[in-house]
């Protein structure tokens, strides 16, 4: 327990994938803040949150709940500066 699985700094802005269940309206987009919106064919929503720390994604996570929104997933996106130090040995 206590145990640290980031390799970088947790607070490091990122970028994250969270889904939820069913299509939100474009109305919630100003209220979500700097999110994209994203209806998928599944009949679920994906919210993309670019430049997200910890503290922001957390936020984000709250107003889901507050919404009363099913949660189905949050991954972090990938990106070329988190890909550069693949193969590295340690």
């Amino acid at each position: 327990m206590g145990e640290n699985l980031s390799n970088g700094n947790q607070d490091a802005p990122e970028i994250y994938e969270v889904h939820v269940k069913g299509h939100l309206d474009d109305r919630w987009v100003h209220w979500f803040g700097e999110v994209t919106l994203t209806r998928e064919d599944s009949g679920n929503t994906r919210l993309t949150c670019p430049g997200f720390d910890q503290a922001a994604l957390y936020g984000l996570l709250k107003k889901v709940r507050d919404l009363g929104l099913t949660l189905l997933s949050v991954n972090p996106v990938q990106t070329n500066q988190t890909n550069s130090k693949k193969g590295e040995m340690i």
